[in-house]
Order: C-alpha cells, then structure tokens, then sequence
C-alpha cells in the first residue's frame, strides 16, 4: 500500500468517528417544489373549500387550486385556514432521544398538535424556522401531527408587516418539515466568528451537560482535512435559559484563506459533546474567515479591503409554485447575479430558503439578510421573537453581511439592539430607506442626489438599498452607466441595489394560467418570472464588469493597444482570461451564424486591483478580411464577465451592378411612376413622398417617407429629371427645421436615397421615418447591434454581429417573448424585413444609425408615461438620435447626462445615405 492510499484511508476513518453521532434529519414533507408529500388536507373558503382531500407538502394552496388569490395591496383579503394531517412512525430508540418537529416556513400562524396535544405556542410569521420539542408527545409507532394554518395572523401586527407589504399573499405550509433527531445531551446551536487574522471564536449552545462531559471545536478544511488541532472548552459554561448552557471556544488559524465575493473559501468547524473518549453528539458547520467593517465617513470594508456592493434585491418566488422554491432555483438565481458581475443580493423583504444563503456562500455573493416589515413593523414581543429566529438560523453563512431591520418606514427601532445578542460578528444593522448605521441608503435617488451626495455630504456612506426601479423595460441598465460613474467617484460610495431581480408573475390557477403581475406593481425585473433576460440583462453585465475596456472604435491607426481597467475588488489581471476572435459576418438571414477565421489569446499584465494599464492584441493575419473583432474576458473560474466587439468595415453599398436597361418615369395625376427594370417607384408630387413600390409584380407598401421625424414641415420643391447617373428624384421641406430629399434609381440596382436635415432645440429623437404595415411582417434579419433593442441611455451590453428574430409584440414586464421586436436598434448597417410581400433590404451608408422598427406598444398597467418613451409617427425609421426611458418613478431628464433631452443649439445639417431593394 502506497503512503498516499495508507494517508487517504487513515483520513477517511479520522471524519467517519469525527463525524459521527451527528443529528439526523427526517423529512416529513417533501424537500422542495419538485419534491413533495400529499398531506390529507381540509381548506375553510374560496376553491375547493369545504372538504378533506389531499395536497402537496411543501406548496403554498393557492397554488394547488384552493382558497383565493390576494395582493398585499388588496383592502380586502381573503382570510382561509388550511388544515393539515399527516402521519409517521416513531421507532422505539427515539424514546433515548430529544425529537424536534422543524418547520421552515408556514404562512402565517401555525397551530401545532402530536397526537391531539399541542406542540406549543402558535407560530406567528410566515418567513421564519420555527421548531418544537416533541419528544414527551411521541408514541412508539405511529403519531398524527395536525396542523392548522391561518393565512391571515392573528396578531395584528405581523398582518400590517407581511400581508400588507408590497408582494404576493400566499397561505400554507410551504417550505419543508423534518424531525432532527439528536441524543439526549446534544448542541442546541453555534454561533460562529472567524476573522480575516485568522481569529477563530464559536459559541456553543447545549443542554445541561452531565459531569464528566466536555465540549471541543475542531477546524477543517471544506474537503474535510485538519487544519488545527481540536480545541476543549476549559472555562465554565454561562447559563442563558434554565436549561441551556452556552461555551465559548477559541483559538487562531495561520493565515486561513478568506471568504469574499470574488474569492468564496470555506471551511468547516467541527463541534463534539465526549464523555470521556465517546462522541456524544457532533455538529458539523461550514463558515468563512472574514471582516466586516463600516468605517466611519469612508466605506465598507470586506478584509481590510474597501468593496462597492454591486447587488440587487431578490424576491423568493416562482410563478407555478409561489414561494415554494428549490436549491435548484437558488443556483440559477445566484448564477444570474454572478453572469451580471453583481458581488451582492438583498433580500426582500423577507428571509430566503436557507439553501439560498448556502449558494450564496459558495458561490460568491454578499447578502444583506431581512426581517420582514414593508412600512410597517412588527410589535415589539413579536419582533424580539423573529429577530432571534432570524439570526440564530443565518448567523453561520460568511455572505450576510448585514442585518435589515425591516423596510422603508418598517423599521422597530426597540429590535435595533437584538440582532447582536445572538451574533457574536456584530453585523451592521441598516434601516433600508432611511440614514443609519453611518449609511446612507435612500431608495430611489435621482441623479442630482448622487451628485449632491459625493459634493457635499461629508458625513454617511452612500448605499441606496433599491435604486433603478425597473418596472416594464425602464431604469435598471437604463441610466445605470451615468449613476455607477458617480457612485464610484464618491469619496464614501458604499454600491447599491437595483430594484429588482425578477418580476414577481404568479401562474393564477383559478384563470387558466395567466401569469399575474397585479399591474405594475411585481413587473419590475431584469428577468421575467421564468427568469428571461430582458435587454437590461445585458447593460447591467457591462457596466458592472470587474474588467473594465475602454477602446470605443476601431481606426486605421489601431496598433493592437487596447486600454483596460482593473476593478477588482482582491484579483489581479492575470488571473483573468482574453480570447479575441476574428469573425466574418454572413449576409443577413434566418441563418446568421458568422465564420471564425482567426482567434487567439492575449496574455493579460499583471494588473493590481483598481489600477490601469493595456493589452496587446498583435495585428493577427486575416485582419483585412475580417468584419468584426470579438474580445471575451472570463474570470478565474471561467466565467464570462465580459464581451466586447468593434466593426472593423465602414458601411457599404449594396453589391448589385446597373443592368442598363431603360428607366422611364411617367406622371399619372398625383403619382410620378418611375420605372426601373422589374421595379416601379410611386411618388405622391403633392407630398414628395414615396408611395409604394411594386417589385416583380407584388406590392410593396414601404410609403409615406422620408419625412422628418416629429417635426411638421411643408414641401417647398418637388423635381424629378433623368441624369446621368440614372433618374434623379427631389423634394425639399421646410418648417421647424428643413429637409432635402434626393432619389437616384437605376434598373437593377437598389434605389439610393441622400438626405439631409436640419433641426434646432431639444428633440426626443431626430431622423427619418417611413411607414409600412405592421400586421405585414413576419421576422427581420440585420447586421449592427444585437439581439436587444436600445434606448439613449441603456447603449452597453450589445454586441455587433449578423442577427434575426420573428416578429413579436412583446410588453415587456406583461408578455415575455425576448428580445422585443419593436424599439431602436444601433449601429445597423443593413436590415431586411421579411414580410407577406417581397422582403424589404435597407443598407445604411452611415455609421451610428439607429434603426426604428414600428413602435412598442404603452404597458397597459402603467401609471404614467416615464416607461413609454417618445417614438416617431412612421413604422421604419433612420435615426441619429433616440430617446431615453425614465424608471416607474422618474422621468428620463432626471437620471443624468445620458438620460437628457437631444439638443441642437443650430441647424447644422445630419446627412445620410441608405439604398432600398425590395425585392427586385
């Protein structure tokens, strides 16, 4: 036998005793929403009311068909009881041990009994771990547990803190329910401190401990090997209840590896009950060695490093299953977070499934942990009850980093002091909403807040707990650039939260399956209830990345030095990775898959954590025969943070040589007909406009253009003559600014159109438009910025490229069908619609055109126009400039610079140039 196998089977015997004794878990329910037990059940009104049947345990009712459905915003709440039976084998070795019945939420009171006995106090608060000692109510054998849920407390105050806030209702027992079996002489709970020196203290809770007992704490490493020798509590034991004992162990660990967003290392802390050399009882408890600090008019610190939380708020919720979750949700959630470069998560307003800590812990993100109360807070007996609840189940997962007690308005200041009774960190303890703790966390700043704040606020920490608010397709990537640049600058910027991850759509049972956002109050995510990615998905991602490019194009004079940042909080540069590709775009199609023809990697300086420096992409061969350069930047994991592409052609024509055949123009009344091959051009000579066009026989109705976008003008000129360079085309219009149109059509060859323009003052947008019939199109194919649409100031994230989607009608925040179809496209060079008619191809001879395709449609829920921006009169636009989306609460001119108005302070002219083919 080898020494490693001889170390490996020596180690693996030291964990089995080590480990052994520990408390068993026994569910009674299922462990999640995909697994679950039918518990007899009996609900008091709405559907399906009024009979004993069965139901899924864990679920919320509602979902499962019964009572009614409510809104915390409803005056009105339906008020059901859910009954619940279930029964279980108690085997005859229990009688030697202590048995706890754990729930880990029910909605909202819960009134427990073990064989027609009651367990104990009814339960009041529906987010919260909550257990009995049932082991005196225990037969041998079988055992019935009855449960009766009320949806609605009794006590008034949880009602106003949970039932009123601003989220879903739901009843039920909806998260698990398991015994922890333990022996007789056991640890109740522990309560870990591990700093970044390496300081290592637990406190340990246990029953009275008989003579002769002693109590040890030995670290691990999360594999399972030993880090230090196992440490006894050699002093007396405090006494905190009549029946419980607390020990205090310490002891120091050589330069441990810390825990931080970037960098999630753990450990594990061994805890043993011996009598003598016998364990007794054993808990096994992840954690991490780090420190918290808020210093003071400075910031926050995470091991001696000042961090920005780049976070966002999270509900727990699911649209078939309400807030019956999974740890299987929890990773696709975390994974999001992290796939948007965000190092944080609140929770709102409520604590989450412990497994969504226990991703947090892994993977990498701070979390702020809350107790419950949207503007209204519990009474104080209750909320001392709920804090401890709180904190004794979280306290031991090195990613809360703070405690929020309640929100905005919600706030028991009498509970401020308790959360540090049973956290032995000390965790901050911030008022979301309000100055506290040394943080300033207003929701919903504008931007002359934030610029206010690092100007002359010497005083608190700048850390808005929500901010962004993203309802339908406003804030959240929108302005995020302009708000991160001066929280980053702030000499006491602390980060923020975005409002908020996903909208909150619940599948309502009773109609159908429609998937229910009450209005606009839920719709306010970056993803939809299914987790769908919105454009914002992917602004929020570059802004955010913690690898920073700043090459805006690509010239002739490009020598392969690229500019980069480091904003790392603890990792240096070259632990990231760079691929650069050379891609050649295909023509615009239902097939737009691209060819690589040459990639590569650039090996990265060492860059410390927030400093400057640049990569070197040598000149690669191919470069000439490129469109587009792709740079990826993963992190240490291998986790893309970063996608950046710069088009490496200027705009060109359309590849069609003149046939020479014979154009002929014709006028007929109104109409000027130009004729051209297979191609007739109708012009109105009242308007100057296009009228349509037929190619090949068929109508295409491209008409009533160019005009000036929002902008009335009056034909002045309308000419048309052959030339030599086909048959020439004018019209000239003036009014609130001028525009000059010119036609060159020639037989074979796309019809070329130059335009100039001129306006004067601010405008939501400026370009010209045309119109053709929405119900006609059925996809679009385009090369330019993709797959998402823009708004002025929500311009990162997009990709150049070769793309296509079908025609949809998506809202977004009320249908989720993305990338929306509807909405302003940049930096389009060509695009072709597919329609019921020919397909209608558009090349664009200017760089920086914005394409507008039709106009997306008002949300139905909403309570103002801040979400619905400005859009042109025609259906198909060419623009220089587009307009910026406001957020549910402000307006778009209150979200800084990139948010504002288009301003022309003279009528200096905007040319352009875009050939049509329709189809010839």
């Amino acid at each position: 036998m080898s020494v490693r196998i001889a170390l490996l089977l020596s180690a693996l015997l030291y964990l089995q005793t080590t480990f052994a004794q520990e408390t068993q878990r026994i569910y009674l329910s299922g462990t999640d929403k995909d697994h679950t037990i039918n518990w007899d059940f009996y609900c008091s009104g709405g559907r399906k009311s009024g009979q004993w049947t069965t139901i899924p345990v864990p679920s919320n009712w509602e979902q499962q068909g019964f009572g009614s459905y409510n809104y915390g915003h409803d005056k009105i709440k339906a008020d059901e009881k859910g009954s619940y039976r279930y029964r279980f084998e108690a085997p005859a070795n229990w009688q030697q041990q202590q048995v706890n019945l754990v729930f880990d939420g029910v909605m909202t009171d819960a009134d427990v009994k073990i064989n027609g006995r009651v367990a104990g106090a009814i339960h009041q608060g529906g987010f919260y771990r909550f257990s009995y000692d049932i082991s005196k109510l225990l037969h041998k054998g079988s055992n019935l547990l009855e449960v009766t849920v009320s949806k609605m407390s009794a006590n008034a105050s949880v009602n106003r803190a949970e039932r009123n806030g601003d989220f879903w209702v739901l009843g039920g027992i909806y998260r698990p329910v398991y015994l922890e079996v333990k022996p007789r002489v056991h640890i109740n709970r522990l309560a870990i401190n591990a700093t970044a020196k390496g300081d290592f203290t637990v406190q340990v809770f246990t029953n009275n401990l008989p003579a002769g007992y002693t109590i040890s704490a030995q670290v691990f490493s999360f594999d399972g090997k030993p880090v230090q020798e196992a440490v006894i509590a050699n002093e007396k034991a405090y006494t905190t209840l009549p029946d419980e004992r607390l020990y205090t162990l310490q002891q120091q660990v050589a330069r441990p590896r810390t825990w931080s967003a970037e960098f999630p290392h753990r450990y594990q802390a061994v805890i043993q009950v011996k009598n003598g050399s016998l364990v007794v009882h054993s808990v096994t408890q992840p954690f991490g060695f780090r420190t918290i600090a808020v210093r003071p008019r400075d910031g926050i610190y995470v091991n001696g490093v000042r961090v920005l939380l780049k976070g966002v708020n999270r509900h727990s919720a699911w649209p078939e299953t309400g807030r019956t979750l999974s740890k299987d949700i929890s990773i696709l959630d975390v994974n999001l977070m992290k796939e948007m470069n965000m190092n944080a998560v609140r929770m709102s307003h409520y604590p989450p499934d412990e497994h969504f800590l226990d991703v947090c812990d892994s993977l990498g993100l701070f979390v702020l942990d809350e107790l419950t109360g949207w503007q209204a807070a519990y009474d104080t007996v209750t909320g001392r009850r709920l804090v401890k609840e709180l904190v004794v189940r979280d306290v031991n997962h090195p990613s809360v980093i703070f405690w929020d007690n309640g929100n905005e308005g919600g706030f028991n200041r009498a509970l401020d002091g308790d959360y540090a009774l049973y956290d032995p960190q000390q965790r901050p303890v911030l008022h979301p909403w309000e100055r506290y703790s040394g943080i300033d966390t207003k929701h919903y700043p504008d931007y002359n807040y934030i610029v206010n704040s690092s100007l002359y606020d010497q005083q608190d920490i700048l850390m808005p707990t929500e901010f962004m608010h993203g309802l339908y397709d406003g804030g959240m990537g929108a302005g995020l650039q302009d708000f991160w640049a001066r929280i980053s600058q702030h000499p006491r910027g602390g980060g923020g939260f975005l409002w908020v991850l996903a909208d909150e759509g619940l599948v309502r049972t009773d109609k159908d399956g429609w998937i229910d956002t009450d209005g606009n109050h839920a719709p306010d995510g970056i993803v939809g209830p299914h987790r769908e990615k919105e454009g914002s998905f992917y602004a929020i991602k570059d802004t955010w990345s913690p690898v920073q490019i700043s090459l805006p194009v690509i010239t002739a004079a490009f020598n392969g030095r690229i500019p980069v940042e480091n904003c790392y909080d603890y990792t240096s540069l070259s632990q990231c990775g760079f691929r650069w590709q050379l891609l050649r775009l295909p023509s615009p199609g239902k097939d737009n898959r691209a060819d690589t023809i040459n990639a590569g990697y650039i090996t990265a300086p060492a860059l410390a954590p927030h400093t400057k420096g640049f990569l070197q992409l040598a000149h690669p061969r191919d470069w000439e025969q490129a469109d587009v350069l792709y740079i990826t930047v993963t992190d240490p994991y291998g986790r893309e943070i970063l996608q950046k592409s710069w088009p490496l052609r200027s705009p060109a024509p359309p590849a069609a040589t003149a046939n020479g055949q014979q154009v002929t123009a014709m006028v007929s009344g109104d109409t000027l007909n130009v004729t051209a091959g297979n191609a007739r051009y109708a012009f109105s000579r009242t308007s100057g406009q296009l009228m349509h066009i037929v190619a090949n026989g068929r109508v295409v109705p491209l008409s009533n253009g160019p005009v000036l976008a929002g902008v009335t003008q009056t034909l002045q000129q309308f000419s048309h003559s052959p030339g030599d360079s086909g048959y020439i085309v004018t019209a000239r219009y003036e009014g609130n600014g001028f525009l000059q149109v010119k036609w060159t059509i020639k037989a074979g060859v796309p019809a070329q159109l130059d335009y100039s323009y001129g306006v004067k003052g601010e405008t939501p947008f400026t370009g010209i438009t045309f119109n053709y019939p929405e119900n006609m199109v059925k996809g679009m194919a385009w090369i330019g910025e993709g797959p998402y649409r823009v708004w002025k100031n929500r311009l990162q994230g997009q990709q150049f490229g070769s793309w296509f989607k079908t025609y949809n009608n998506t809202v977004t925040g009320e249908s989720w069908e993305y990338p929306e179809f509807k909405g302003y496209h940049a930096q389009v060079r060509r695009a072709t619609f597919y329609t019921t008619s020919n397909p209608v191809t558009f090349y664009i001879g200017n760089e920086g055109t914005f394409l507008q395709v039709f106009r997306p449609q008002s949300p139905k829920g909403a309570g103002n126009n801040y979400t619905a921006p400005a859009f042109p009169d025609g259906d198909i636009g060419f623009m220089s400039a587009i307009s910026p989306i406001g957020t549910k609460f402000q307006e778009a001119a209150r979200m800084g610079p990139e948010s504002q108005g288009n301003l022309m302070l003279n009528y200096t002219p905007v040319s352009g140039r875009i050939w049509i083919d329709a189809g010839m």
